[in-house]
């Protein structure tokens, strides 16, 4: 069992932890935030909220849900790249290892660097109960979490948890409030400890061509537009992923 963390903060800016190990990244997979395309308002969200933590003004917690392709994960890497030269460091943690970002933060709390732990596409399992770990790390212990930390965490589910048609069924309305059942209460608890929850949304058809005709710097033509529409069926939907994907396979021939 790992009870310390003992590593050189300076050696890096982002790293990686491996489960046994924290791994220093050399080669950060780097993505800049003018190339993200409709997604303004989430941008700004997290941009602001950033900044204010590195200027010292408080920060959030963040949760970024939404469907898969949709953005989040290159918003949070593009975050990164455009604030890695301001003593911000990154650390990454695998879903499966979250219970060692207690252990992470014993480590980073009385360092002069600023932290921000990412976990990306997180969600749990009916019958996993990894997540109290992160509730009580995000509000719940007796120690606070440090000033110079913060979580951002991406995940497909708005509650990380799975949600079933039944659970619906057991909430009950007495005097007009609505009182949900505690397996409801459970599941909805960790996203509400999140100081900052920015959601993301499917493309429209219009907001899916919209975003290629940017990306190619023209208006579509009938045969780019028909085959922008056939790779998104073929692919099963229309995310920023995909037309981020369209317009590359496009100018190397592939298309």
């Amino acid at each position: 069992m790992i009870r310390k963390i003992d590593i050189d903060w300076k050696i890096c800016n982002a790293f990686i932890w491996r489960g046994e190990y924290i791994h220093p990244i050399q080669d950060f997979n780097t993505f800049d935030l003018c190339d993200l395309i409709g997604i303004d308002e989430q941008k700004q969200m997290l941009l602001k909220n950033t900044e204010s933590f590195l200027n010292n003004d408080g920060g959030l917690n963040a949760l970024l849900y939404g469907p898969r392709g949709c953005g989040k994960s290159t918003l949070a890497r593009a975050i990164f790249t455009h604030f890695l030269c301001n003593d911000l460091k990154v650390v990454q943690v695998f879903p499966r290892d979250i219970n060692i970002i207690p252990i992470l933060i014993d480590s980073m709390r009385i360092q002069p660097y600023k932290f921000i732990i990412f976990c990306d596409d997180l969600s749990f399992e009916d019958g996993d109960t990894s997540y109290k770990i992160l509730k009580v790390v995000l509000d719940g212990s007796i120690e606070k979490l440090p000033h110079n930390v913060l979580i951002y965490v991406t995940s497909n589910r708005k509650h990380m948890i799975p949600e079933y048609e039944n659970d619906n069924l057991k909430i009950t309305a007495i005097n007009k409030e609505i009182y949900f059942s505690d397996t409801i209460e459970e599941r909805i608890s960790l996203s509400d400890r999140f100081g900052l929850s920015i959601p993301f949304y499917k493309l429209s058809t219009e907001e899916y061509l919209h975003m290629i005709s940017i990306y190619f710097k023209e208006n579509l033509s009938d045969d780019l537009r028909n085959k922008a529409l056939n790779y998104a069926a073929k692919r099963g939907q229309r995310s920023g992923r995909i037309a981020y994907d369209f317009c590359k396979s496009y100018k190397i021939g592939l298309i």
